[in-house]
């Protein structure tokens, strides 16, 4: 009963990050301001807001003009629910629970925003970057998933430089613009989070992913290895990779 409790919470933050990722990258506010069909313009009404049910229900249709819902909304929702019943299972009530649960959050709405419009808001990586400093400060937090202050501060700077450094060699040769700053401070954000030495494998996990989703559908659409790509979701997956397998690779680096 209590992990269905949590999980309904998790669908209500969900909810509110399918807000987030429909505004933020048209600067519109996230917190006043009733939701409503992009389509036919009309206010959702409250019963036709509740998370997952509301979708199904209505048959992942308006209620006013019928347009077809797309199913991001309801997935957003369940990987959320899904995300803050598993921070619970493995951390209980802790700080590392609430770190875990604003974290996958921010991952979720930078996902889905980079993948439609090719930006990472710095209303996100900023404010992630500064949480994932200031955490490392506290010695109770699991010191071998989070790094003490000082590695944290070479891990941001580490991943911001890793990323910088490709914008520049790329332009350098290219004379034209690869991958965008908001890459790099996602990673920086990650190094402030877990460390300069997730970031090597977290490029490596990263750039494999990508070799083998991106480039096989530009092969496939005809499109050239320029053309533009969202390359923060692969950060992303990346870093659940890492986290997955962090016990491996702790033990790997001992």
């Amino acid at each position: 009963m209590f992990y269905i409790i949590v999980f309904i919470f998790g669908c209500i933050w969900g909810s509110f990050s399918n807000v987030c990722i429909n505004r933020i990258p048209f600067n519109k506010n996230v917190i006043s301001g009733r939701s409503y069909c992009p389509q036919c313009q009309k206010l959702i009404k409250w019963y036709d807001n509740i998370p997952l049910l509301s979708f199904i229900l209505l048959k992942a249709r308006c209620r006013d003009c019928s347009t077809k819902i797309s199913p991001k909304y309801f997935l957003v929702e369940f990987i959320s629910g899904l995300n803050f019943v598993l921070a619970f299972y493995f951390f209980g009530f802790s700080l590392t629970t609430l770190l875990f649960f604003i974290l996958s959050i921010c991952y979720l709405v930078i996902f889905f925003i980079d993948l439609k419009h090719f930006i990472i808001p710095n209303e996100l990586t900023y404010p992630l970057m500064a949480i994932g400093f200031l955490k490392s400060f506290d010695p109770n937090l699991d010191v071998d998933l989070f790094p003490n202050f000082i590695d944290s501060l070479i891990g941001g700077c580490f991943g911001y430089t890793i990323i910088w450094l490709i914008i520049f060699v790329y332009k350098k040769l290219r004379n034209k613009e690869g991958m965008g700053l908001g890459d790099a401070k996602l990673l920086s954000a990650i190094g402030f989070w877990f460390g300069w030495v997730s970031i090597p494998f977290i490029i490596f996990f990263s750039s494999a992913i990508a070799l083998v989703v991106a480039v096989p559908d530009l092969i496939k659409n005809k499109k050239n290895l320029s053309s533009q790509i969202p390359f923060g979701p692969y950060i992303i997956i990346g870093n659940l990779i890492f986290l997955f397998l962090f016990d491996y690779i702790n033990l790997f680096l001992n």
